[in-house]
């Protein structure tokens, strides 16, 4: 038997690392997009147009200083855009960069962009109907904060219609108590008025933009205090008895328990980071949690000092019981778990960072993990296509505990565990699904 010199075996290893190397470094199969997205996180199949609606939302009222003293409301002509995405024919069209000016308290404008691959008031597909899915930000935010993840819903084949939601802005304490408290009303009368406007116009087929809509497959989407607005929305009605919920005026409160009387037609929820769980300012109680009974999908960072992970986002979640559920939690992320990654300049202040970035997350991956579950959460509830259910069933709670055993020297790129890859999370790469915990429960009444 020949044997093999130290040298010889060291040689050998350098060929099978060079050879390694430059397999692992040609193109990924995905062009134009980022080879580490899992595999739904990914275009879809679809061009995609996007335009932009106004909406008069009657009977509406606001906080104003006096008010919040004498307790009563101030009458107004409330008006909200909203921006829509769509499955569109094919076109030569530029795309939209989506452009937004912050306005950080106490600090000059900030402005911020991201490109998009959205043509605007692109033609239309019109021989299919597809889902519609609304979406709601948060506190302060705005329709096109979430654009990545509105463009890759919509190329999966869905109409998706982000409200702005218009917050009041904010120069100091009085102005932030007095949007917020607003923000407490209109959340959830936001989302009501404007789905039902959307669907009236789809059945009454007077309307173009709404030819598309499939009325009887609607989904929500709500981060933060448009999860806080989402969950009342998909029927959990409102406890006032903790602040800051006690301090809206009784006229708000009846505005909103009338509207909450006809249920929205929605078949699945998704929350981000949703507000109103936490013990100091919980919103619910748990039996009015157990009043939802349309499946959920709740994605939060196991670190959230916002909403308070342990005591806020998990009682939620346990306490949904009428819902079959999922919880995607984000180990060591905080609380801005989605939203586009925004380039800043290297010298913006602090308060716009931390605005819209996570300490230890990249935008840009979250974004591309967010895109995966959601897209497999609404084809299952939205489009009854069973099988995305297995990208969600993970074979064990914890990604990091995902097994892929592969031979020395064997080449990936890129490649996603699919049906040969039982015990690995269904999409991601191997290596790549770390980080991250998957929790299931069954509605149980």
């Amino acid at each position: 038997m020949k044997k093999r010199t130290i040298a010889g075996t060291i040689a050998a290893i350098i060929l099978i690392g060079g050879a390694s190397a430059a397999y692992v470094a040609s193109p990924t199969i995905h062009a134009g997009q980022t080879g580490e997205a899992p595999e739904l996180g990914r275009l879809g199949e679809y061009s995609i147009g996007t335009g932009v609606r106004t909406f008069a939302l009657k009977d509406r009222t606001e906080i104003t200083a006096w008010g919040a003293i004498s307790g009563n409301l101030t009458d107004v002509n409330r008006q909200l855009s909203v921006r829509f995405w769509y499955p569109a024919t094919a076109g030569d069209g530029k795309a939209a960069k989506y452009s937004h000016v912050m306005r950080p308290p106490g600090k000059e404008p900030v402005t911020i962009s991201a490109q998009g691959v959205a043509v605007p008031d692109a033609k239309a597909i019109t021989d299919q109907k597809f889902p519609l899915v609304l979406m709601s930000h948060g506190f302060g935010g705005w329709s096109t904060q979430f654009s990545n993840l509105a463009e890759q819903i919509a190329s999966q084949g869905y109409i998706v219609a982000s409200i702005d939601h218009a917050d009041m802005p904010i120069d100091g304490v009085t102005s932030f108590l007095l949007s917020f408290g607003n923000v407490l009303v209109d959340r959830t009368l936001d989302q009501r008025q404007i789905l039902t406007q959307i669907l009236e116009d789809a059945s009454s087929g007077a309307q173009a933009y709404a030819a598309q809509i499939d009325a009887e497959n609607v989904g929500l989407i709500g981060y933060s205090m448009g999860g806080y607005g989402a969950i009342a929305s998909a029927g959990a009605s409102y406890d006032y008895a903790n602040d800051p919920m006690s301090t809206i005026p009784a006229a708000a409160k009846a505005a909103i328990e009338e509207s909450s009387q006809n249920a929205l037609p929605i078949k699945s929820l998704v929350t981000f980071a949703p507000w109103g769980g936490q013990p100091d300012s919980r919103a619910w109680t748990a039996d009015s949690l157990g009043q939802i009974e349309k499946p959920v999908l709740v994605v939060t960072g196991n670190q959230d000092d916002v909403v308070n992970y342990e005591e806020g986002v998990k009682w939620l979640f346990d306490n949904m019981t009428g819902s079959d559920r999922y919880m995607l939690v984000y180990r060591e992320a905080r609380h801005n778990i989605v939203g586009n990654e925004f380039d800043l300049e290297t010298d913006a202040n602090f308060t716009t960072a931390e605005f819209l970035k996570e300490p230890v997350w990249r935008s840009d991956r979250l974004n591309a993990i967010n895109q995966h579950f959601v897209t497999a959460f609404l084809d299952m509830t939205l489009k009854d296509d069973a099988s995305k259910a297995d990208y969600l069933n993970v074979p064990n709670t914890d990604s990091n505990n995902s097994k892929w055993p592969i031979g020395f020297g064997e080449q990936l790129n890129g490649k996603m565990a699919g049906s040969e890859q039982a015990d690995h999370w269904k999409g991601f790469q191997r290596r790549w699904a770390v980080g991250l915990e998957m929790y299931r429960q069954e509605k149980t009444q």
